[in-house]
């Protein structure tokens, strides 16, 4: 994965946490909201900030700002902004659980969220949810996916992904073979070999793998994959390929999905936007307007209204 960064929120200098806490108590107090403060305050401070603020704010009024907040403030406004607050673990774990709680499970979101992490940032996701669902993720997971696609997954979030290595480009070739031979060089393809190599390796040695497939087979990954398995198997690998060659391009595509067709899936759109933004959202910006043609503002700013478009925009940063 491109490891570029691009953040679109950065927090601010000389950062007050008591007079951003004192600020928004104020926001919110008496009648009426002030929600222009708040998505003034909270889009422009880093998430750390957010929770220094949240710390000075119950310390000053013995209060959770959170709940303060969810009092005041409704609908998708309301998700933004509590989206912001959470640490970035605990927000992408509640994500996961909404998305395998109730009926039938959403493996587009288990997709997009434990795919394209780093080794880093899953563990820190597999330690939250389990800190905060009394249940270790694997486990919570198994229960709801089956077959190749429960093993990618389960490899991915045990933390078989070796990210200390570097990149070798002897083992590079090997793998790439390997490939080959497990799926265009025979009739049926061996999925485990697909698995093992795509949640084991780095995502720089994966690049070189990518590469070296393409002179043996003379068709890239990405054909292979789209030929060769299909289901949840095939957007996983996918994923995990597409953000191999550019995260923000894949991010890029997976909000213009959620923001074409009838509807918008608001959620989808929050998730990315809020949790991309101190990482690479300058990027999938950027991607965005070179893939489609439009910027991601102007088609926000169409898909959605009110506050809640103003507190994305103002994520997004400057145009």
């Amino acid at each position: 994965m491109s490891h570029a960064r691009s953040p679109t929120v950065v927090g601010v200098q000389n950062f007050n946490a008591h007079e951003d806490a004192v600020a928004l108590r104020e926001a919110m107090k008496g009648f009426g909201t002030d929600e222009e403060t708040i998505i003034q305050i909270l889009t422009s401070r880093s998430n750390a900030q957010r929770q220094a603020i949240s710390q000075a704010f119950t310390h000053e009024f013995g209060r959770d700002i959170i709940e303060d907040l969810k009092s005041e403030l409704g609908g998708h406004f309301e998700d933004v902004i509590v989206a912001l607050m959470l640490p970035p673990e605990e927000y992408l774990c509640k994500e996961l659980h909404h998305c395998m709680e109730g009926m039938g499970t959403d493996e587009h979101t288990l997709i997009e969220i434990l795919c394209t992490r780093t080794k880093k940032e899953i563990a820190a996701i597999v330690e939250a949810y389990e800190r905060l669902y009394n249940r270790p993720l694997a486990e919570h997971m198994c229960s709801e996916t089956s077959g190749d696609f429960r093993r990618l997954l389960t490899l991915i979030v045990t933390g078989a992904r070796d990210e200390e290595a570097g990149v070798d480009a002897g083992r590079a070739q090997e793998a790439a073979q390997a490939l080959y031979d497990a799926g265009e060089a025979k009739w049926g393809t061996d999925e485990e070999v697909f698995n093992k190599i795509l949640a084991h390796e780095s995502f720089a040695q994966l690049r070189q793998i990518f590469e070296e497939y393409k002179n043996i087979s003379g068709r890239t990954i990405e054909q292979a994959i789209k030929s060769e398995l299909d289901g949840e198997l095939k957007e996983a690998m996918s994923a995990i390929v597409e953000c191999v060659e550019s995260a923000a391009a894949w991010f890029a595509g997976r909000l213009r999905a959620a923001m074409q067709g009838l509807g918008t899936d608001d959620r989808t759109l929050i998730r990315i936007v809020v949790s991309r933004s101190e990482l690479d959202l300058g990027l999938i910006k950027a991607e965005y307007e070179r893939l489609y043609d439009k910027t991601l503002e102007s088609e926000i700013r169409g898909e959605t209204s009110g506050d809640y478009k103003r507190a994305l925009v103002a994520i997004l940063g400057p145009a």
